[in-house]
């Protein structure tokens, strides 16, 4: 039986997905506390009640969103991601990416708004992520499985890049191949070519 504590929960949880979703489709300004709450369900009484204010919500959103790459990042996320980028395993990459980005998440589009438009939120995103990108690749050096950097501050933000790329630019890169690269099967197609190139290079006389 659920208390009344899980269903506070639920709407709070409810109230943010829609606030994601409208900011992912609109932007954060363009969006009313009286339209979340239409999409959510609720009222929009319940929407302050919860998150005091709209600006109060919208720190909740940035919140939720920024744990989408923490969770590539975290220990248990960041063993996952070692063996995928060292052995070439492209269903643990697909697998990965998934758990993060679920089918016809809004997160995708969402941060594309926050990283592009010059809000403190996104710059700071960023900034945590490539400190994250950072020490998974001080681990690589540690274990013996990436060759050492002359400038490793510039291969963290060119890694980092890489990855964000792939949702800065999916509707264009949709576009070009025919197919979602966040979706399963494209995570598991764009997976096994990205670790290929991060294993053995894309050039002759690159990384054995």
């Amino acid at each position: 039986m659920r208390s009344a504590g899980d269903e506070d929960l639920t709407a709070r949880a409810a109230i943010r997905n829609a606030a994601l979703r409208l900011f992912a489709d609109h932007g954060a300004d363009a969006v009313t506390v009286r339209q979340i709450a239409a999409l959510a369900g609720v009222s929009p009484a319940l929407v302050l009640h919860h998150f005091g204010s709209k600006a109060g919500l919208c720190q909740a959103v940035d919140e939720f969103a920024a744990g989408a790459f923490d969770q590539l990042l975290e220990t248990g996320g960041q063993e996952d991601l070692l063996e995928a980028m060292t052995g070439g395993d492209a269903a643990s990459l697909a697998a990965a990416f998934a758990q993060v980005f679920p089918a016809d998440s809004p997160l995708p589009a969402y941060l594309r708004r926050l990283l592009l438009s010059g809000d403190p939120a996104g710059a700071a995103l960023f900034a945590r992520w490539f400190e994250g990108t950072q020490a998974l690749l001080q681990v690589l050096d540690a274990q013996g499985l990436a060759r050492p950097s002359r400038d490793p501050a510039v291969r963290a933000a060119f890694l980092l890049a890489n990855d964000l790329a792939l949702v800065l630019l999916r509707d264009r890169i949709t576009e070009s191949l025919g197919f979602d690269p966040l979706s399963p099967e494209g995570v598991q197609r764009w997976g096994a070519e990205v670790t290929d190139v991060y294993a053995h290079g894309a050039w002759k006389g690159g990384p054995q």
